[in-house]
């Protein structure tokens, strides 16, 4: 019901918490409630647990997906395109450029691929939106089979799992393969925690119960042999997490004989990946790497926002994000000191184990909050066996955790929609990013501000791209001084023989306002320079974008 008259024109700095009624919060609140009262009484079955997380799951990432006529996301698009051209051109896609990392790592899109062509539709574009609901959903299986590793208390097991979905703000649930990747590694250390001796605790009348083999069997170590495989090929960062992880796991000496076996076959394929189909990349970023190493700090504090020239609604979702993952990591520190059956576990191991990798590298920029990440699964677990103890007065109990369990949920929304407006595209902005990949000739250069376009990638293979708020810190002072001026030095060239299109578009003007990479004018002074300019033509308009086509004035004579 709340869902039936929201304006998504409005939304501005908080992206969907601006225009969500006060009925989709009540039924957040009435959820979290209900769960609540479920898990005061000892006979609630596992049914009604699962339904409450699933509807946590409705809720939360359903929402954008019943709300928006297209996929959310530009990321999510560029993916769609990867899966297009892979199919186009039967495998490894040329002059793909930036892109080109995808042919080197291309074992999510080969999947999507043999999918599409197995069933006959015509692209990933139809399914990609359902991919968050769809992908939470998914790895609650995994979830629930590391958490029934050391526990048969399903009020804890389903304490954990809740907690899970209210903390997980990043947003790493989209159509993508760092998505897929995460959801192999969580199932595959639930395989290895369900094998560990150490994780059951060893009296019965523990809140563990699990009891563990240390012997792999020839199919389960096939299967994780497999999963090993797939996450080596679909991406570059999680095989480093999985390896980091499994050395914590190896740590305790009666682990070892079940561990080691996976962290052997973990490093053997992942470097043979890394020495063979990936090599191009490795070798070209290799100084990086070895450099990223003498600067810890760096790299741990790379991901925190300038917020110096941010919009002043996401410098309060950055202020939100940071204090619920120290809330989340303070949590199980407190549970680690006050539960100590918990330390027999392999949890405590599991969240310490992304810091090496943290301290490793900046990846970007984005590694401190794939470390948080990657802690998630084993973190929540300790802070349900902190707020979960059940003994005299469970209702009051769970009635006492009921406002910690909806600030977690409040934390999380304004991570995960606070940046909705530059996420949301309309199908006006989608029809001009069509435009311009349907009618561009061959070799011609498309220039947006921002990567916040939905279909521009699409022919990647066959046109040039030029992201300006990516580009060296002079290149975009001199667009900040002089749109023309800084838009010149990538076109000219590029336009010696085919036209350049500049798309400009409502979505990238929000994002040139929420995060400040450029600024929140750049948009507007650059296109009334270009329709004052000879050899810049309007070719295509609407009420969210425009496009421009650049052609040479002295080509144009010849």
């Amino acid at each position: 019901m709340s869902l039936r008259d929201v304006e998504l024109r409005e939304m501005g700095d908080l992206g969907l918490l601006q225009v969500l009624p006060v009925l989709f919060w009540v039924a957040l609140g009435l959820l979290a409630l209900g769960f609540c009262v479920a898990l005061s009484d000892r006979r609630t079955g596992s049914g009604w647990f699962a339904g409450y997380v699933l509807g946590l799951i409705a809720v939360l990432h359903a929402t954008p997906t019943l709300l928006y006529p297209t996929l959310r996301y530009g990321w999510a698009w560029k993916h769609v395109a990867v899966v297009d051209a892979m199919i186009r051109n039967g495998g490894d896609v040329p002059n793909a450029d930036k892109l080109s990392i995808y042919n080197q790592w291309p074992g999510f899109f080969h999947i999507n691929a043999l999918f599409l062509q197995a069933t006959g539709l015509e692209s990933s574009l139809g399914y990609a939106a359902w991919t968050p609901p769809v992908y939470n959903a998914l790895l609650l299986v995994p979830l629930l089979v590391l958490y029934r590793a050391v526990t048969r208390d399903r009020r804890l097991i389903w304490g954990a799992a809740w907690i899970f979905y209210s903390c997980s703000w990043v947003g790493q649930d989209y159509f993508a393969p760092q998505a897929f990747a995460f959801l192999l590694c969580v199932t595959l250390i639930a395989l290895v925690l369900r094998q560990l001796p150490s994780s059951a605790p060893p009296r019965p009348s523990s809140p563990g119960g699990g009891v563990g083999s240390t012997t792999w069997s020839a199919g389960r170590l096939a299967m994780v042999v497999l999963i090993i495989g797939v996450i080596a090929c679909s991406h570059p960062l999680t095989p480093l997490m999985l390896i980091s992880a499994l050395v914590a796991l190896s740590l305790p000496r009666g682990n070892r004989r079940v561990t080691l076996p996976v962290l052997a076959c973990a490093v053997l394929l992942t470097g043979a990946w890394d020495a063979t189909i990936a090599r191009p990349y490795v070798s070209e970023n290799l100084e990086d790497f070895l450099g990223a190493l003498v600067h810890p700090d760096a790299n741990v504090v790379s991901g925190l926002a300038a917020l110096g020239t941010a919009a002043p609604g996401q410098v309060q979702v950055s202020w939100i994000d940071r204090g619920l993952s120290a809330a989340v990591f303070l949590l199980a520190v407190l549970a680690f000191l006050a539960r100590p059956w918990v330390r027999r576990t392999g949890f405590p191991l599991l969240v310490v184990a992304p810091l090496p990798v943290l301290t490793a590298n900046a990846y970007g920029g984005e590694m401190i909050f794939r470390a948080y990440l990657f802690a998630l699964p084993a973190a929540v677990f300790l802070i349900a066996a902190l707020l979960f103890p059940w003994g005299r007065r469970p209702l009051l109990r769970a009635l006492v955790v009921y406002p910690l369990l909806l600030a977690m949920i409040g934390g999380l929304v304004f991570g995960y929609y606070g940046k909705e407006a530059a996420s949301y595209f309309t199908k006006d902005e989608v029809a001009a990013s069509n435009f311009v990949t349907a009618t561009a000739p061959p070799g011609s250069l498309i220039v947006s501000l921002t990567s916040d376009v939905s279909s521009l990638h699409m022919y990647y293979d066959k046109h040039p791209r030029v992201q300006l708020d990516e580009q060296e810190l002079e290149d975009r002072k001199r667009l900040v001084r002089d749109p023309l001026a800084g838009l010149e030095p990538f076109i000219e060239e590029a336009t010696a023989r085919e036209p350049a299109y500049i798309v400009l578009s409502r979505a990238q003007a929000a994002a040139l306002y929420l995060y400040g990479t450029l600024p929140a004018d750049t948009m507007q002074r650059l296109e009334s320079a270009m329709s004052k300019e000879q050899g810049f033509t309007r070719i295509y308009d609407n009420k969210d974008a425009v496009v421009y086509r650049y052609q040479n004035p002295d080509e144009e004579e010849q």
